[in-house]
């Protein structure tokens, strides 16, 4: 299969566990989006669902296809999520942020009572940190805020490139007005760890280690489509 053929059989097994009047946190990225022309084809043989898009694209994206979309504000407890990552390891710990959303990201699987991620084979790391860490940064003091960060790292025993996010010749914006540090330290032994440095460091909005908040994922391989349950 393709790398997209993949990411759909993903899809189509998360959508099973759709269930008629869910409040459903919908994801953000090219996985996020071939679930979301799934359920779209499911909503137009009678399932109905009200979603909460995980970003701006999410949402127009929705719209495009006739998807019903509600805020946290008028739903602000979910049933489920369901939503990409760039990478996960066998406890379903997650860096996510690649595509920028990682902050509504993070708030809508913490609003959600259960989370399920979709990967393709290719996503499943043993240690996080082959994708480099997204670190969503205000961008007031903004050089201030990456050395800390660096500093953070190193108390760790972390270092490695830690650049600005661009788009064409400016910083990327992140649809809440933030910037994104983009820190390549390879190998993290302690995502908790470090995830409790960078949420010490004035400046860090929200970083892309998501730790315990996913309750399954749905892997999709050569082989088919598998699940991966969470020991947490």
């Amino acid at each position: 299969m393709d790398a997209r053929a993949l990411k759909i059989e993903a899809a189509r097994a998360a959508l099973a566990h759709v269930e008629d009047g869910m409040r459903l946190g919908i994801g953000t990225g090219s996985t996020a989006e071939e679930f979301v022309r799934l359920l779209a084809a499911r909503m137009r043989e009678g399932l109905s669902i009200i979603g909460v898009p995980t970003s701006e694209r999410t949402a127009a994206f929705c719209r495009e296809l006739g998807v019903p979309l509600t805020t946290l504000e008028e739903t602000p407890e979910l049933d489920l999520t369901v939503d990409g990552a760039d990478e996960f390891d066998p406890e379903l710990s997650l860096v996510k942020g690649g595509g920028g959303a990682l902050l509504r990201e993070k708030i809508v699987a913490a609003a959600s009572r259960r989370m399920i991620v979709i990967a393709d084979e290719s996503k499943a790391v043993q240690t996080l940190g082959r994708f480099p860490l997204p670190i969503e940064v205000n961008p007031f003091g903004l050089k201030a805020t990456e050395l800390a960060v660096r500093r953070a790292a190193e108390a760790l025993g972390l270092a490695g490139p830690v650049t600005l996010r661009m788009t064409k010749d400016a910083p990327f914006v992140t649809d809440g007005g933030h910037f994104i540090l983009d820190a390549s330290f390879g190998r993290i032994p302690d995502p908790r760890a470090l995830s409790s440095s960078l949420h010490s460091v004035p400046g860090v909005v929200e970083h892309g280690l998501f730790l315990g908040l996913a309750q399954m994922a749905v892997v999709a391989g050569a082989g088919g489509a598998r699940t991966i349950l969470a020991q947490h």
